[in-house]
């Protein structure tokens, strides 16, 4: 699963994700999420959370996922905030959020970053913590699905699914979100089963109405191959941007048996290179 994305998706349209895992209690309306990169350098910020309030107290939100072992980790992240804040000057404190699957997976700071290990704004969380929690809010209810185990993630996405009023107007799209991601074998048609919904519930998805639904009906008008294909590119596209004509032109002329592989790899794979050719 290529969590950092589903991050970033479920940051991007609810921030109030990240504010209730550092601990604040503000609007989600009034934070701007995005990705900054920091000019001149190769340093990319993967998630800022910037105020739009005029509370001069509110925080700037430095937030990463960071699902892989890296003995370099901390190193990189402490020179992006320093250097975005001297690029950048915010007149508003600053929090560092990471998210870790286990604390198994986190790696001590060298000895150069190891002071800034003490700074009150560093805030970690491991999401293994919220799998057996109970009586959570609903978007730590969130986080405690994406943390679940296989076994346990459709009976926690029924129960959610169950109470997708508290979540807001997107409830249900969250919880789908993160099953896309975590399942993505699951077809269409298994998710409204596995999740007791109809046909209307389900269409009123957004990640349904974005890719699934165009996908399955331009597929239908083309033939089931070239459906395929037209599916995968608006997946590929919603992912890494723009195609390049190479890559449009390796996916037009693809095995549906390549389509399937590349398919499979597409969530989980950092590049489009990765993806199509399994770098």
């Amino acid at each position: 699963m290529k969590t950092d994305t589903l991050f970033y998706r479920l940051f991007q349209r609810w921030p109030k994700l990240a504010l209730e895992l550092v601990g604040l209690d503000y609007r989600s309306e009034s934070y701007r999420f995005s990705s900054e990169e920091i000019k001149q350098t190769a340093f990319r910020l993967d998630g800022v959370f910037t105020p739009i309030d005029d509370d001069s107290e509110q925080p700037l939100i430095f937030a990463e996922v960071q699902y892989q072992p890296d003995d370099d980790f901390y190193g990189r992240f402490f020179s992006e905030i320093t250097l975005y804040l001297r690029l950048h000057k915010p007149t508003h404190p600053w929090l560092a959020l990471v998210i870790y699957p286990t604390r198994s997976t986190e790696k001590p700071a060298s000895i150069a970053f190891r002071p800034f290990m003490d700074l009150p704004q560093l805030r970690r969380v491991y999401l293994d913590d919220y799998v057996g929690r109970q009586k959570l809010t609903p978007p730590l209810e969130l986080i405690r699905l994406i943390a679940s185990h296989k076994q346990q993630t459709m009976a926690i996405a029924r129960e959610l699914a169950d109470r997708r009023d508290e979540f807001g107007p997107d409830g249900l799209d969250f919880i789908e979100t993160i099953l896309v991601y975590k399942l993505p074998r699951l077809s269409r048609e298994e998710i409204k089963s596995m999740l007791a919904l109809n046909e209307i519930e389900l269409k009123q998805t957004r990640f349904y109405q974005d890719v699934i639904e165009e996908g399955r009906q331009e597929g239908e008008k083309k033939g089931r191959q070239e459906g395929e294909q037209i599916l995968l590119q608006r997946m590929l596209t919603r992912r890494f941007g723009q195609m390049p004509d190479w890559a449009q032109a390796r996916l037009q002329q693809a095995a549906p048996e390549q389509l399937e592989q590349w398919a499979d790899r597409l969530l989980d794979a950092p590049t489009l290179d990765a993806v199509l050719n399994g770098q």
